[in-house]
């Protein structure tokens, strides 16, 4: 039986497949060369205190329309002027994003000096040559639509053009796949792909048996201090958030909380 992560990744290819004869490699390399050189992802979420990557998120395909009066450039804004560390931009279209987004973003100069990442569901390079084309700065690798020889592939071409991956795991077995593949950044999502469901305790179970260097992020179901109060024990270096800045009455005071300003 087919999961919702399957359905998503077969559209994402047949997506794909017409964005290629669309736009070539030498079209995006081209691009790239007028992009300024990638700020650093690692050392944004570095520090002392836990690191907010703030995300621009306009839906999801379990809650529907989050954010109604979306802006992506006014969101980023806020998000940096009020303390979040980087911004993740969804640029899928089941979450109602678009690669265009981030360029906005950049663009406009709205992140700042905050590194943009680009959060979908990648598997080939050409999807790396896009997010580098608009500006991004990281993107999201996830383990568990990779094959270890396609994580690490993936991996190299990113930072052959300078970017960096936040490599996203869900289980033990995951993992051990991203530490092998040399990953530095390591997101451990609270929500199962699959099923959509979100639960806080799979960061507190696996955040532990991550090897020391390693930069660790917890992603969704963040929504308070008191969250941040738990992770904090198991020592995570970041956290992503997205609906919960979005759904708030008073976003630039939700990334306030949750930013630790």
């Amino acid at each position: 039986m087919s999961t919702i992560l399957d359905e998503i990744v077969s559209a994402k290819r047949n997506e794909l497949t017409d964005q290629k004869k669309n736009v070539s490699i030498g079209e995006l390399e081209n691009l790239i060369r007028d992009q300024p050189y990638p700020l650093d992802f690692g050392a944004a979420l570095s520090g002392d205190i836990i690191r907010l990557i703030a995300e621009v998120k306009k839906a999801s395909p379990s809650r529907g329309l989050l954010c109604e009066d979306f802006d992506p450039v006014k969101l980023a804004s806020i998000y940096t002027t009020h303390g979040a560390a980087a911004v993740s931009v969804l640029t899928d279209p089941r979450f109602q994003g678009e690669l265009g987004h981030i360029q906005e973003i950049k663009s406009a100069g709205a992140a700042g000096r905050c590194p943009v990442l680009r959060k979908d569901f990648i598997f080939d390079p050409y999807q790396i040559y896009e997010a580098r084309s608009v500006g991004s700065d990281a993107l999201l690798l996830i383990v568990s639509i990779l094959s270890s020889s396609q994580l690490k592939e993936l991996i190299n071409v990113t930072e052959e053009l300078g970017m960096q991956c936040l490599v996203e795991i869900h289980d033990f077995a995951e993992m051990n796949i991203a530490v092998e593949s040399g990953a530095r950044v390591i997101g451990i999502n609270n929500r199962d792909l699959r099923t959509f469901k979100t639960d806080l305790s799979v960061t507190l179970n696996l955040a532990s048996d991550i090897p020391e260097g390693k930069i660790i992020v917890s992603e969704s179901g963040i929504n308070s201090t008191e969250h941040l109060d738990q992770l904090d024990v198991v020592g995570i270096d970041a956290v992503l958030v997205g609906e919960a800045l979005v759904t708030s009455p008073d976003i630039g005071r939700k990334v306030m909380e949750l930013s630790g300003k």
